[in-house]
């Protein structure tokens, strides 16, 4: 038996490429980091022209000095005479004083009449004035006041500034000049996506310590992890692939539907590495202005090269890497641009740098070519969703800090969401956690785990008073749903049959396959559409009229038909041919005729006409099981899988026999 690191270098060990460069020495197998420094800073070459911050705060200290002297010289040229304390009782004496303020020995007034300033030779008056009563002064000062009809106040005659206060008046206007610099830095900034006058906002890594995710923590997809530890053993050991002459890959696509784990298992590489992560949506590069998402980019690969080796991850890459049309005027457009920028930064790659460039899309199918090529994006990585064993080791990671219930079944559970992802799993388990401790449950027992996933895939039951006539029609709508569903060979066995509005929807039926399934026939096909169909039908066969209630199964079942005749060559007369395009848009923009398409659109009739009217002949055939559903339906409003097959008459181990001999 094959050892599986052992296969895994050899896959990763390519022929030696012919390069234009020096040939480098080869490297020592037993050093594990042996990188290159391109892009980093040298301590020998200039240095980066830095802020004269001392420059700054000189001046500003200079500019300070000179408003607080304004301020005191200011207070100093309003500040009352001082005048001897003889002078003052002079101007008592003489009745002349109109108001005073003492506090102590500190005595201030106003004078009724201006008077002279003693000892001025320009002859300069005063009214206003300070002085300070000699504490061996035995006058009766009060008295002689109130002689002289002197008002004596409790408060200053003129309130004066402090010190304290002539500090803040004169660095408010230095205040508000900062802040409002900083507000327009800080608008510029904004506006310019983080590439202002103070430099932009670069990506910093993640410590590898701090980033607790490994690929302990990625369950249901082991051989996606198979894939990628490619990259996290040479980033590990980089010495042995550099001795046969092997390089990193420049790029990872990791390609798959949403909630698949690409985001995490990027992670996890980068845990699992213990190297720097780098982590970004490709949404975050774009900007109005152009040029700053190619600025952005620059940065996110400088700071990637200066802590090398490392990861750098773009999330939804499709965002700006879809296939360039060529319509762009004058090449100028921002998305090119920044998509052109990665394209640089990863061919100034050698594969020694240590830097590795992850990237994520849902829309593999739509990226432009220039991003797949060998040399930038090496390798693609699909992710698929996961099969019964991954969601049961799923739900298992999810539930470690989830208290269970004994009957809570964690592989029942697994066996119940055939399709669903890693996201919808990690959702599933926090509606069960959170319905549990709604409860006051201390723990999670599979009841509640089920109705968790009644909730997810029906939607969350709505209180509304349905009218009687319109409560019957609806339960005979999901009873034609649920016994085609029953009678059909091959059809999805049906979970369970409800008439209590849900979201938009005033019924549903729930059938999912008891298995994985990857590819799907004809037959299979055409029952999704007549099963689809059976809510129209019964409403036409019960009532003689049609309701909007249809409206999704009615899209449902055109779009099974228009992939089928379409696109997966299940028609006769259109052949095994591909008209419809892999993505939404003009089926003439990729070179298809007027004719072939109206002939899919007949097809497409042709088809749903023949579903149609099995299913009607279905229900004719079945009226008893039908009435007999509906009549459970409005007794019950939901039943469950064995009710539903119990009302029917029908047993579930044997549908499908009894099916095929009729």
């Amino acid at each position: 038996m094959s050892d599986p690191e052992a296969s895994r270098h050899a896959e990763s060990s390519p022929a030696n490429e012919q390069q234009s460069v020096a040939p480098r020495p080869p490297a020592d197998p037993s050093t594990d980091r042996q990188w290159r420094t391109e892009g980093m800073p040298r301590d020998d070459g200039p240095e980066r022209p830095r802020a004269s911050w001392w420059r700054l705060l000189v001046g500003f200290g200079l500019a300070y000095l000179l408003v607080y002297a304004l301020f005191s010289f200011e207070d100093r040229r309003g500040a009352p005479t001082t005048v001897s304390y003889t002078e003052f009782v002079a101007q008592v004496e003489d009745r002349n004083v109109a108001e005073v303020f003492a506090r102590g020995d500190a005595i201030e007034g106003v004078l009724d009449e201006p008077a002279p300033i003693p000892g001025d030779d320009e002859e300069g008056t005063y009214r206003e004035f300070q002085t300070h009563r000699p504490s061996f002064a035995q006058d009766d000062l009060l008295a002689e006041l109130e002689e002289g009809d002197a008002v004596v106040r409790a408060t200053p005659v003129e309130q004066q500034r402090g010190v304290l206060l002539n500090l803040l008046l004169s660095l408010a206007p230095w205040l508000l000049i900062i802040g409002f610099y900083w507000w327009l830095f800080r608008r510029q900034r904004a506006a310019l996506g983080g590439f202002g006058m103070f430099g932009g906002d670069k990506k910093k890594p993640v410590d590898p310590e701090e980033v607790r995710v490994s690929f302990d923590d990625v369950a249901g997809i082991d051989e996606v992890k198979e894939e990628i530890f490619d990259v996290v053993d040479y980033l590990r050991n980089p010495g042995k692939y550099r001795a046969v002459g092997a390089r990193a890959p420049k790029g990872v696509l990791l390609a798959g539907p949403p909630g698949t784990g690409k985001t995490l298992l990027a992670r996890a590489t980068a845990g699992e590495a213990g190297v720097p992560f780098f982590s970004g949506s490709a949404s975050e590069f774009i900007e109005m202005i152009v040029g700053v998402g190619a600025q952005r980019v620059r940065e996110l690969f400088s700071e990637a090269r200066k802590v090398a080796p490392s990861i750098v991850f773009i999330d939804e890459i499709d965002t700006i890497g879809r296939a360039r049309s060529g319509h762009a005027i004058g090449g100028h457009d921002e998305r090119e641009q920044t998509l052109n920028q990665i394209l640089t930064e990863m061919d100034g790659f050698s594969g020694h740098e240590g830097v590795v460039v992850l990237a994520a899309t849902n829309r593999p199918d739509i990226l432009d070519p220039a991003l797949l090529r060998p040399g930038r994006f090496d390798r693609t990585v699909v992710v698929n969703p996961p099969d019964q064993e991954g969601r049961a080791a799923i739900l298992r990671v999810h539930t470690r800090k989830v208290p269970l219930a004994e009957d809570a079944d964690l592989d029942g559970i697994a066996a119940a969401t055939p399709g669903m992802t890693g996201a919808d799993l990690a959702n599933l388990v926090n509606e069960a956690a959170f319905a549990a401790a709604k409860a006051g449950r201390s723990t999670v027992d599979q009841a509640t785990f089920f109705w968790a996933l009644e909730k997810v895939q029906l939607g969350a039951a709505r209180d509304v008073v349905i009218p009687e006539d319109e409560r019957r029609r609806t339960a005979y709508h999901e009873a034609g749903h649920a016994l085609l569903g029953m009678v059909q060979p091959g059809a999805d066995p049906v979970r369970k049959v409800s008439i209590i509005p849900r979201g938009r929807a005033l019924g549903a039926t729930l059938a999912t396959p008891e298995r994985d399934r990857y590819g799907f026939d004809e037959r299979y096909l055409r029952g999704k559409i007549i099963g689809a169909l059976g809510g129209r039908a019964a409403e036409d066969l019960v009532f003689g009229e049609f309701t909007t209630g249809a409206e999704q199964d009615l899209e449902t079942c055109t779009r099974i038909a228009r992939s089928m005749v379409g696109k997966w060559g299940m028609s006769e007369r259109i052949g095994p041919i591909s008209v419809l395009p892999p993505e939404e848009g003009d089926p003439r923009a990729y070179g298809v005729s007027e004719e072939l398409l109206a002939a899919v659109d007949a097809e497409v009739r042709r088809l749903v006409d023949e579903c149609y009217a099995e299913a009607l002949r279905l229900l004719e055939e079945h009226r008893d099981r039908l009435e007999a559903i509906a009549e459970a339906l409005l007794e019950h409003e939901t039943l469950d899988e064995a009710d539903a097959y119990a009302a029917a008459g029908i047993d579930p181990a044997t549908r499908d026999l009894d099916a095929s001999s009729r």
